[in-house]
């Protein structure tokens, strides 16, 4: 399988030794969870970096960001007009936090702030797609990091996880589309790094509890394995 990742941030000078980037993140956590021999190549979006053709691969995975999904800055204008036309192909579309919202959006879903505020740390998800995992799990926790997200389902999707604080968590369409709020890739130590960077923003009560259910491990990885099943058409 080849997998294009249009990688829509940076992270803090600081922590590039650790995590390199968003796309590394997600490389490093697809490949522990069954893609291994995949071919993956990154490319930076507020660069304008693009492949030459996305025929050349067998789906596009569009990472997180700090910008907004319906921002009208110039390249993430561009990343939409691009997704809008990979909808049309028969290239499969995985997408997390940022993506997720930005490939709702280009599916006509609405998208803007959700109401309840920062959704942070570790949150628990309930599972409603039976069919796609093989444990007869009917839930996932996973680390979160948003105060976006998409406030309908976008038209023909499947929901497929959901919560009080994030009602449309993660959906799909058909094979071709597979999206999620949470981050599957990150780990406790960022997570805590993102929060202590937030404290002000979040406010003592809200960072402090956030922060606190990082202690109870996330599943990550378990989601990852999906996301892998999904682009092999498992």
């Amino acid at each position: 399988m080849k997998l294009c990742i249009l990688d829509n941030d940076t992270i803090d000078e600081a922590l590039i030794p650790v995590y390199g980037n968003y796309g590394a993140m997600l490389e490093k956590v697809l490949r522990e969870a069954g893609a291994a021999d995949w071919t993956m190549d990154r490319f930076s979006t507020p660069h304008g970096e693009y492949p030459a053709n996305f025929a050349d691969y067998d789906a596009v995975l569009l990472t997180g960001s700090k910008a907004d999904s319906f921002s009208d800055e110039p390249w993430v204008v561009e990343l939409r007009r691009r997704v809008t036309e990979l909808l049309s192909t028969d290239i499969k579309l995985l997408g997390v936090c940022f993506g997720h919202q930005l490939i709702a959006l280009c599916m006509g879903a609405k998208v803007g702030r959700a109401p309840q505020g920062w959704v942070t740390g570790r949150n628990t998800y309930q599972w409603h797609a039976e069919d796609l995992v093989d444990d007869n799990r009917d839930g996932f926790a996973l680390l979160a990091s948003h105060q976006d997200q998409v406030l309908e389902l976008p038209e023909g999707a499947r929901l497929l996880a959901s919560s009080d604080r994030c009602p449309i968590a993660a959906y799909s369409k058909g094979k071709e589309v597979l999206c999620i709020q949470p981050h599957p890739e990150f780990v406790e130590d960022y997570s805590a790094y993102l929060l202590n960077k937030r404290r002000a923003l979040l406010g003592d009560e809200h960072y402090a509890s956030s922060m606190e259910s990082l202690q109870y491990g996330h599943e990550g990885a378990d989601f990852a394995k999906v996301m892998v099943a999904f682009v092999e058409g498992n």
